[in-house]
């Protein structure tokens, strides 16, 4: 199963005694951006395949979105679309001035007070000078990782393995808390 390498570590089953932010204290909850790139994105399919583990997953489509979501709750790790828009999500192609919502959203994480670990996904990029300025500028603001857009199964597993990676390094393997 793709999910086992996100699983925590048997030691604590999952929990953890600390404040989740909200009604689920033993939860690590996980901000999910997405910018709407294609109708039935495999980024999706997370959510059902964390929720068993312990993951509660908070979605957001736009910068605005996610700005509520973290000023209501604490994020344990973040995954930030880079194309996400700041609001109307059908103008984000129209008017790249609106795809801006990916990175205001890095700034605004990485100025939390305690920040979460944040994978951040890249846009299409069109040259590979544009990839390699806007993985540059994702670490620039604090992404601990940054990955491509998943479309096939794999990518997912590359997904978890990353997120998995954020749990060891940040929070030594166990939920925070």
């Amino acid at each position: 199963m793709i999910g086992a390498h996100f699983h925590p570590d048997a030691a604590n089953g999952g929990h953890a005694g600390g404040d989740g932010g909200g009604d689920e204290p033993s939860r690590l909850h996980l901000l999910l951006s997405y910018a709407g790139w294609e109708p039935d994105p495999l980024i999706e399919r997370l959510p059902r395949l964390l929720e068993p583990m312990g993951v509660v997953s908070h979605r957001a489509g736009t910068g605005k979105d996610a700005s509520r979501l973290i000023q209501n709750r604490t994020i344990h790790i973040a995954v930030v679309d880079l194309g996400l828009p700041l609001e109307a999500p059908a103008t984000a192609e129209a008017d790249p001035e609106f795809s801006e919502g990916g990175p205001r959203l890095l700034e605004l994480l990485r100025r939390l007070d305690d920040p979460p670990p944040v994978v951040a996904v890249k846009r299409r990029a069109r040259t590979s000078r544009d990839d390699a300025r806007e993985i540059a500028a994702a670490l620039r603001l604090g992404a601990f990782a940054v990955v491509d857009r998943p479309r096939a199964v794999s990518d997912l597993d590359v997904m978890l393995g990353v997120l998995r990676r954020c749990l060891d390094r940040h929070y030594r393997g166990r939920w925070p808390g």
